[in-house]
C-alpha cells in the first residue's frame, strides 16, 4: 500500500516466538496485543490490516485506489476489504492451528488423539469452508478483473494476502486460474516488486 500510494515508510521486523508464536515485547509495546501488522505515523498507531489501509487511503490516497462514493464499486470495495480478515482469514488460520495439532511430537497416545482430532476437524469443517470461499472468490474474479471491479484499489492489496496464503497452505492452484490469474497481476504491479525489495519475501 505504502508504495502504491509513494509514501515514505521504514520497515521494522519482530521476530515471534518459534514454538508459541507469540510477540515478543518490543511488539507487545508498539500494541498490547501484539498484532501486526501494525503502522506508526508520528503520534498514530494503527493496527489491523483492514483499518491500516483505511488509514492510508484516507490520509494518503487523495482519491486514488479507491472508488467514489455511492457507486456500485464502493460498496464491492468496502466488502472485499473486511472480507479478506472477516471471513476468508479464519478457515485459513483454523487450518494452520489444526495442522500443527496434526504434526504435535507429542508422546502417544496424546499423538494419536491429536491426530484424530485434527483430522476429523479438517475433513468435517474447515476443508469444506476453505473449498466454498475458494470457489466464492474464484466466481467473483471470474465477474470482475479486480474485486471492486475492473479498476485496481486498495481492496486487492488486502484480498492479495488470503489468495497467497490458500496457494501456500489451502491448495489453490491453476485449477481456479481466475484466482491465480489475480495474483499474477498483482506481482506484475511495480509497487509490490518494490516492496519485496525494501521488506523481503513473505513466508507464508
Amino acid at each position: 500500500m505504502l508504495e502504491e500510494l509513494g509514501v515514505p515508510y521504514e520497515v521494522k521486523r519482530y521476530e515471534r516466538d518459534g514454538k508459541t508464536m507469540l510477540a515478543p515485547p518490543s511488539l507487545l509495546a508498539i500494541h498490547p496485543l501484539g498484532k501486526s501488522p501494525v503502522i506508526v505515523d508520528g503520534d498514530v498507531k494503527v493496527a489491523e490490516s483492514g483499518a491500516i489501509i483505511e488509514y492510508l487511503v484516507d490520509k494518503y490516497g487523495g482519491g486514488r485506489l479507491v472508488p467514489p462514493v455511492g457507486t456500485a464499486q464502493r460498496l464491492r470495495y468496502m466488502y472485499w476489504l473486511h472480507y479478506a480478515e472477516g471471513s476468508a482469514m479464519s478457515p485459513l488460520l483454523l487450518k494452520l492451528v489444526f495442522d500443527r495439532v496434526a504434526a504435535n511430537p507429542a508422546p502417544w497416545p496424546v499423538s494419536a488423539i491429536g491426530r484424530r482430532i485434527a483430522a476429523t476437524v479438517t475433513h468435517t469443517f474447515i476443508a469444506p469452508n476453505l473449498k466454498r470461499h475458494l470457489d466464492y472468490i474464484e466466481a467473483e474474479l471470474g465477474a470482475h478483473s479486480w474485486f471492486a471491479g475492473e479498476q485496481f484499489t486498495a481492496a486487492d492489496v488486502q484480498m492479495s494476502f488470503p489468495l497467497e496464503i490458500a496457494v501456500a497452505r489451502a491448495g489453490l492452484n491453476a485449477s481456479r486460474p481466475k484466482s491465480m490469474a489475480f495474483l499474477d497481476r498483482i506481482h506484475a504491479r511495480d509497487a509490490y516488486k518494490r516492496a519485496l525489495e525494501r521488506g523481503g519475501k513473505y513466508d507464508y
